[in-house]
């Protein structure tokens, strides 16, 4: 099976793994207090929705900067978010946290054992090398419930909506991604899946800061996709970028619910670069083709 073929049947799940989501019991607020988030790529990402789910409570640090300062991690719970539970840094750090706890699919990994405590990642998946997106779904949701109450809605569209504002979307090779509190870390998720699927050269910045920097790096044509409900300041956002000559997209989704956007915009993020995919005919995913990057990339990361 094709990378880019196994990333769609990847996709197709996560509806009905929806349905059968098991949370976690919360930390408590304070223990919150004592606790770190990690993990690299997309599982920063998920590190990183844990911190603004426990309203700031909990921290997310990326695990080199724990590394090279180990008294962040010297009398604090630490919660290492690697799907293949290999990451090197995570798991030197783990050895060093007073507590460390894997979030992992891989009960047998170094960080598993490494860890003093495991949860176990059980979304079902095409067992092929690609990009991530159930995993991640369920890392994302799983340290959400770890900080926060959390219920996902019954009988949601989630997934048809984000297919179809996806399906209707137009993209340029150069795209910005904005998100606010909530929605930035999966911004930085959906950058990630243009860089895996099709090399794509990719941005993601908060609202606020785009204004400020990246704007001044754009050029006419370019594209910017807006993570966040319809409101005026974001409507006034749109509206300048298009006199300069930029592609604006918000996917529209009616839901103040902060879990349901979540999801959402996940989802979004998977199509949006799989259609462009698709439309390219492209049968593998850029990052299993550019051999060469990734044995770099091996190579730092293992």
């Amino acid at each position: 099976m094709h990378t880019i073929e196994a990333y769609e049947n990847d996709i197709k799940l996560q509806p009905e793994f929806l349905k059968n989501f098991k949370k976690q019991k919360p930390i408590s607020e304070n223990q919150q207090k004592n606790t770190i988030f990690t993990g690299s790529g997309d599982s920063l990402s998920s590190a990183m929705l844990a911190e603004v789910f426990s309203n700031f409570s909990v921290k997310s640090l990326d695990p080199l900067d724990l590394l090279k300062n180990k008294s962040l991690s010297k009398n604090r719970s630490v919660y290492f978010v690697s799907i293949s539970g290999n990451t090197i840094s995570n798991i030197k750090v783990a050895k060093m946290a007073k507590k460390s706890v894997a979030i992992t699919s891989k009960p047998k990994s170094r960080l598993a054992k490494a860890s003093h405590q495991t949860i176990l990642l059980q979304s079902p998946n095409a067992d092929v090398f690609t990009a991530g997106s159930i995993s991640f779904l369920e890392s994302a949701l799983t340290c959400i419930s770890l900080v926060s109450p959390i219920r996902i809605p019954k009988n949601n569209n989630f997934y048809q909506k984000a297919y179809s504002e996806a399906k209707k979307s137009k993209i340029s090779k150069r795209i910005f991604v904005l998100g606010n509190m909530h929605t930035y870390p999966v911004a930085m998720y959906c950058a990630a899946k243009f860089y895996e699927l099709l090399g794509y050269n990719a941005h993601y910045e908060r609202i606020e800061q785009f204004s400020h920097m990246e704007l001044f790096s754009a050029k006419k044509g370019d594209t910017v996709i807006i993570f966040e409900e319809k409101n005026a300041h974001n409507t006034q956002l749109v509206k300048n970028l298009k006199k300069v000559g930029l592609n604006t997209i918000i996917p529209n989704f009616d839901s103040k619910n902060k879990i349901s956007q979540i999801i959402f915009y996940t989802f979004f993020s998977q199509l949006l670069p799989l259609f462009e995919a698709k439309k390219q005919h492209k049968k593998d995913c850029n990052f299993v083709l550019a051999k060469n990057l990734r044995k770099v990339s091996d190579n730092m990361i293992y």
